[in-house]
């Protein structure tokens, strides 16, 4: 039986989304139902609201839920009604990348997390007004409830505190997993991470935790780079006014071993490369438009033995990384809560509109009060 909930629906490109009552069915077979506590905003849901990938709209965005379990299909066996769980990315379970436990590189990827529907074309939402897009990332979570998958919910212990967790389903995930699983940085690594939001200051943190020795972060903002600075970046390096590359090769003397791309940006990007050093590795997480190139000096790259690759998600399982975050969090060696800004979900366009120019560096709408 099809509830009534409020979700904030993205009807026009770079317009501010609506908030509307909408009908939420019941959950299918291997599906569930979940009363969102809170949502972080990504930049990929403002990059999915200005159409840099043709999302179909209207559609009800949304893709760091966390919240209570209220209803589970038939075949649902992982989660219970009450369990607290965190939502994150989707994937098919049956192509070769997610049989081997790669599932962020699902060769239906795009399919599952941007089609705007379930496989079979439906959309678990609807409106008088006509159709709703639904299933964003498997969850649409910028909604007070959602219908999300067995394969892309995350049971998290019950005091785990669902205002803080949603951002670690994508955000802080690959962030973090970009050095902690991808990059393969060791104590005493030199990392450079290019841009210092909530995927670089995360990646910067976790650099800390696997004792890297020189930690750069790279940025314009002065503030940004400060804040890099309390959470663990040995050096910081304002793109603005220094030259980020010939300063990286000065902190580190042949140039970092390890680069991290978290800005979207192709002129970054190249800058990412060039200041490795000899069989060093980039790791590229920013999004950019499907039309976007880089050069890269192909000298440069085949005799010093350097590679570039794509990361998605952290190259993370998320029901053993999430799990594993929020541990760290606990023992105050991952404080993800310094990257947070909370707003109530009626505020959502202002919470966007603060990810977008910076003032916040991941903001969270919340839906009311914590269980």
């Amino acid at each position: 039986m099809a509830r009534q909930i409020t979700a904030a629906v993205a009807r026009a490109v770079k317009g501010e989304l609506t908030l509307e009552t909408l009908e939420l069915g019941d959950p299918r077979e291997r599906e569930i139902l979940v009363r969102n506590v809170a949502t972080g905003i990504c930049h990929t849901d403002i990059s999915m609201r200005d159409q840099l990938y043709p999302v179909p709209q209207p559609i009800v965005l949304g893709h760091e839920g966390a919240g209570v379990v209220e209803r589970v299909g038939p075949a649902v066996s992982k989660v219970a009604p009450g369990d607290h769980v965190v939502m994150s990315y989707n994937s098919c379970g049956g192509c070769p990348s997610c049989l081997e436990h790669q599932p962020s590189y699902c060769h239906d990827f795009f399919g599952y997390n941007f089609g705007g529907s379930r496989p079979d074309g439906s959309s678990p939402l609807s409106s008088p007004e006509g159709v709703v897009h639904g299933n964003f990332f498997g969850q649409s979570s910028f909604a007070t409830h959602s219908i999300c998958h067995e394969r892309n919910v995350v049971k998290v212990p019950d005091d785990a505190p669902l205002e803080l967790v949603g951002p670690l389903a994508c955000g802080v995930q690959t962030g973090a997993g970009a050095v902690i699983n991808s990059l393969g940085v060791r104590p005493g690594t030199s990392v450079a991470v290019f841009g210092a939001g909530s995927v670089g200051l995360s990646a910067v943190m976790a650099a800390r935790l696997c004792g890297a020795g020189a930690v750069i972060s790279v940025d314009l903002d002065d503030r940004r780079l400060a804040t890099a600075r309390e959470l663990g970046a040995t050096h910081v390096v304002n793109a603005g006014s220094q030259r980020p590359v010939e300063a990286i090769r000065e902190i580190t003397g042949s140039g970092a071993d390890r680069s991290l791309e978290a800005v979207g940006s192709a002129t970054v990007l190249r800058q990412a490369v060039e200041c490795l050093a000899p069989r060093g590795v980039c790791g590229m997480v920013g999004g950019t438009s499907p039309e976007d190139e880089v050069r890269l000096n192909i000298v440069h790259l085949m005799t010093g033995g350097r590679t570039v690759r794509g990361i998605v998600e952290g190259d993370s399982t998320p029901e053993v990384f999430i799990p594993q975050l929020i541990e760290l969090y606990r023992r105050g060696s991952f404080p993800f809560d310094r990257l947070l800004a909370f707003y109530d979900f009626a505020a959502i366009n202002q919470a966007i509109h603060d990810a977008e120019t910076g003032v916040a560096i991941k903001a969270i709408v919340r839906f009311g009060a914590a269980p």
